[in-house]
């Protein structure tokens, strides 16, 4: 396992202490999630505002505590160990970077500040037509007196409808490459002309699809420069796939050790089902596989905290490769090994599969990822 500085390893075990106060049962997340139907707890998510947590890795100026990649990587880990409903932070996570990196002051005050104070922001880049060919989209936004007129429709927009703001990627310019003429767009919720409507899936409320008819962003909503978005959304993808991974990094390892408490527990034939070498190497090498992908997240973290404007490509898209696959096949063995009762919704193991299995789809699937990786090599 990694090594986490003092700070670190306390900021591990205050979220730890707090998920298990307020979600370690499933009575207190059914009354926080409306029986599972919701990703996200305002409520909670609040609370760890208060305790200055959702700064993390938001700058001091802006309200935030000023940390890297590593502390992110490690709140989105210790809280999707502890199930705790807090399914905006990602999206706020990934979408502060380019906030950061590429918006005006008035955009990182209002943006950033609110962050750390709470505020959930979403992101709006695939389309019906675009999805892992991202650029391929044609959503429009059609420079206009004062700023830009937009028309199209997005997908697949996680958080959109309980978001401060849309960090919109739309294409204002067909000259050229399918990777130029992109831009960055601040959207506020509630603007006229932005219609959100919810797509129904088996993880509850989280994704929307996103409609633009005539809507008006003035100037001042261009986050970066306009026509060159696609090296400033390439750098938040990298990040999206890194932040992605810890958070299945947390939630393959609380699939194993709740697998590894029933094996101990259940008992057929005089003894616990874990005693028998089939489960017993099962665990041993879900176990090896775990510590393998603690190891590359927090080493790729920690290469992004030393150079934080360098891309990561390869590292990053190795380490959601592995970490969501091996999170994923945690939890189909983990429901193997709990048999029926896997199935069941008394145990949290049927979440866990749901949660892990969509995790090789978003945010790039597993197969563009063996792509980026190979490419990478000059393949």
């Amino acid at each position: 396992m990694h090594v986490r500085t003092p700070e670190q390893a306390a900021f591990a075990d205050a979220i730890d202490a707090f998920c298990r106060a307020r979600t370690g049962t499933r009575a207190q997340r059914d009354a926080l999630t409306h029986h599972g139907t919701e990703a996200h707890a305002p409520g909670l998510y609040g609370q760890m505002a208060e305790l200055g947590w959702l700064g993390v890795g938001i700058p001091l100026e802006y309200g935030g505590a000023g940390g890297g990649m590593s502390d992110v990587c490690l709140f989105a880990e210790r809280t999707s160990y502890g199930l705790a409903p807090v399914g905006g932070f990602i999206t706020t996570a990934v979408a502060a970077g380019p906030y950061a990196k590429f918006g005006t002051p008035e955009q990182k005050e209002t943006v950033l500040g609110g962050i750390a104070r709470g505020r959930v922001e979403a992101i709006s880049i695939s389309e019906p037509g675009a999805g892992s060919d991202v650029a391929a989209l044609s959503c429009r936004a059609v420079r206009t007196h004062g700023g830009f007129i937009v028309n199209g429709q997005k997908t697949w927009c996680s958080n959109a409808h309980f978001a401060d703001h849309l960090l919109l990627v739309a294409r204002t310019n067909t000259v050229g490459s399918r990777h130029e003429g992109l831009t960055m767009f601040c959207v506020p919720a509630g603007t006229p002309g932005m219609e959100i409507r919810g797509i129904p899936t088996m993880g509850g409320k989280e994704v929307n699809d996103v409609f633009f008819t005539d809507c008006f962003l003035p100037e001042s909503s261009v986050v970066g420069t306009v026509d060159h978005a696609w090296p400033q959304l390439m750098a938040g993808l990298n990040s999206e796939r890194l932040i992605l991974a810890a958070s299945m990094l947390g939630r393959g390892r609380r699939a194993f050790d709740d697998a590894v408490a029933y094996v101990k527990e259940r008992k057929q034939f005089g003894r616990a089902v874990g005693s028998f070498q089939a489960l017993k190497h099962r665990i041993a090498d879900l176990a090896t596989e775990l510590d393998c992908c603690e190891l590359l997240v927090y080493r790729v973290a920690a290469m992004a905290d030393e150079h934080p404007d360098r891309m990561l490509p390869r590292e990053a898209s190795m380490a959601k490769l592995k970490t969501t696959e091996t999170a994923k096949r945690v939890a189909l063995e983990g429901m193997q090994m709990l048999g029926g009762y896997g199935y069941a919704l008394e145990y949290d193991m049927e979440s866990h599969l749901r949660a892990t299995v969509i995790s090789t789809v978003y945010g790039g699937t597993s197969e563009i990822q063996r792509d980026i990786i190979g490419k990478t090599f000059g393949l």
